[in-house]
This record gives structure tokens, sequence and C-alpha cells, in this order.
């Protein structure tokens, strides 16, 4: 996706228009010299905080060409540093997870003009304020897609042929194979994969796991998907119920809602096989962690494999950590270099866009 759009944007440089691809450079030139915030020490037209120095080069580099780049050093960012250096830039890149509610913007004060989030997900984001203030949002999803399946199919496997509890078998020395029905997981051959929730990053997953032959694949979404996407991965959408009950496994890759939250509990996984695979690269409070405890400890269900958890960073004393049967990780699911420079990249011409009055090429709403 991000070499054909950048190369879109290469394209069309030097052509001006609303129309054009992501910000034509006479366009740019126009906002620059109709900017009433140009700075004396750079002589650049904006000035546009960016809320974490770990931030890739490639987003930073474009930012530079025409902009005065101020930056959160700390790490973790610093919320005092963060809001101090926030006041009066015209854009900001918002490169961690820390909230974006009204303290923020208060304190960036009217004259900002764009926002971009360096992710995906947004629920860290007070949107309706943001939105009240018509400020342009964007987030970077889409780009993330191939690096999040890639990584949901590896928590398939690992929780589904039981690498966890087989890796603390050899650390206690309990390597035990001379029983034949030692460590038997559980096959995604044939297999039923549901999806709660089926929109880019479920069907990336779906394309992947239709290598190992699985036999079909349920979604729960709000609204049916085209006829062709669902003819694409035989995907077939049932109420949750059926999801729950008739699936092998079960990904999880929604958003974060009211409705979402918490649907993962007692009742839905006492609905569940009990040879079910649940896998989380969403968000973690999409699932009731007490009770997916609970289930897994009780072999309600067989195993879990998850990117994602409640709270962020997970005590090292949690009690879902001393499962065999869970799989966790440290929300790695975008964490690749090439992903995390291409989300730059777009959170960058996001904010680009959005300061001179051009839609966003990954807008938030």
């Amino acid at each position: 996706m991000l070499p054909r759009f950048i190369g879109l944007s290469a394209s069309i440089v030097g052509r001006s228009g609303r129309s054009s691809g992501f910000l034509s450079a006479s366009l740019l030139k126009t906002g620059c010299h109709q900017s009433q915030n140009k700075t004396m020490s750079t002589g650049k037209a904006f000035k546009v905080l960016v809320t974490h120095p770990e931030v890739p080069q490639e987003g930073i580099d474009l930012l530079k060409e025409n902009c005065e780049i101020i930056q959160v050093n700390s790490v973790p960012p610093n919320r005092a540093e963060l809001l101090q250096k926030i006041q009066g830039v015209d854009g900001v890149l918002w490169g961690g997870h820390e909230p974006l509610n009204a303290e923020a913007l208060d304190a960036a004060g009217p004259q900002l003009k764009s926002i971009s989030t360096m992710s995906a997900g947004i629920d860290y984001v007070d949107v309706p304020e943001v939105k009240k203030r018509k400020i342009p949002l964007g987030h970077t999803p889409i780009v993330l897609n191939t690096a999040v399946a890639d990584l949901a199919v590896g928590l398939i496997i690992a929780a589904s042929r039981r690498f966890h509890e087989g890796r603390k078998k050899i650390d206690n020395d309990q390597w035990e194979n001379y029983h034949l029905n030692w460590l038997l997981g559980q096959d995604i051959r044939d297999s039923t994969v549901g999806f709660y929730g089926f929109g880019g990053i479920g069907q990336a997953i779906a394309k992947r796991l239709s290598g190992f032959d699985i036999d079909q694949v349920l979604y729960t979404t709000r609204r049916r998907l085209a006829k062709e996407i669902e003819e694409e991965f035989k995907a077939k959408k049932v109420d949750f119920d059926t999801l729950l009950a008739e699936s092998d496994f079960i990904v999880i890759a929604s958003p974060l809602t009211k409705d979402t939250l918490g649907v993962f509990n007692a009742t839905a996984f006492n609905k569940m096989k009990q040879t079910a695979v649940l896998v989380n690269i969403a968000r973690g409070k999409i699932v009731n962690q007490n009770d997916l405890y609970e289930a897994l400890k009780s072999n309600r269900i067989f195993a879990a494999g998850l990117d994602v958890t409640d709270p962020e960073p997970l005590s090292p004393t949690d009690k879902l950590l001393t499962l065999d049967n869970a799989v966790i990780l440290p929300h790695i699911g975008s964490a690749t270099k090439r992903t995390r420079a291409d989300m730059s990249t777009i959170a960058a011409h996001n904010v680009l866009r959005g300061m001179v009055g051009e839609p966003m090429f990954s807008p938030a709403y």
C-alpha cells in the first residue's frame, strides 16, 4: 500500500489543486506565504510538535522540508514537557499513546490546525473534543495490516500448539516425549476460524490462513460485508452466539468501543468450544481478563494468544502469566522497522495536508 501512494505523491509534485495526491508543492508554498505563524529562526511556515523522540526519521524528514520541528525528548514522554512544547504549534504528530484530550488541546491553543496519531486505534484520543474544535485528525491503519496479521497467525500457532508450555517444560527439565500424547495441540487444518471484527486486519489474517487449509471463516460485524469479500474468503456473517459456538479459533480484530468493551466475558467463554483458541490483537479491554483467567485455568477453553492486555504494561506478577495455556506478547503487532517507518510517513503526510486544508490521506473521521 505505502509504495503505491508514495509513488502517487511523487508523481504529483509541482501540480496544485485539492484533487492532487498527497501534498502539492505549489499549494504548500501558498500555505507558507499565507501563514501568520512563520518563525523568525527558521523561516518555515509551520511549527509541528512530534510527541515522541523515537518517531522514525522518514516521517521527520518529510515534515522538516517545510516545518519547524519541535520534539518531546523524554522516554516515556513526560506530560509536563509535552504540554509545554505543544504551545503555539500548528500541527502535531502524536507518536505515543498518551491521552490526547482537552488538556492537550487547550495547551496547544486555537491556532492548532492538524493532528495525526501514529497508530490505527485511537481509543486514547478524545475524538468528540477534537471534532468539536474542528481540527482534522488522522491515523495510520491499513499500513500495519501485514505486520499485525503475521503476528496474529504466529499467536494462533503458538497457542494452539502449546509453544509457551513446551518452553516451560524445557526450562524445568520436564522433557517427557516418551509419552505418545505429550503436548498434543489443536489443528488449524479443516478448522472454523471466527473473526470478531473483519476489517482490513481480519481479512489479512484470513488470507494468510487460507494457506493452512482451513474449512471456513465466520465473522461478526455490525454490517454485512460486500458479497465479493465474502466470496474471496469463503466467509459467512453470523451473530455473536453462533461465532462463539461454532469457531475452533476466534480472532478479536475489532475496535474498542462502548459496545465491544468486555464483551468476551464468562458468559461468552461458556459458549465456546472446550477446544477453542482465543487470539486478541485488537485492544485488551475487549476481554474481561479475570474471566479469561478462570476460563483458561479451568480448561473451559483450550488456550489464548494475546498481543494486547488490560492494563498495558501488564504487571510481571499478573496471574495470567502463571498459566501454561496463555501466550502473551507486549503489544508488538506493528513492531517491524518497515511498518513503523511507513506509519510515520503516513502520519507526516496527514499532518501536512491538514495544515494546508487538504483532505488527509488517512482521516480518522
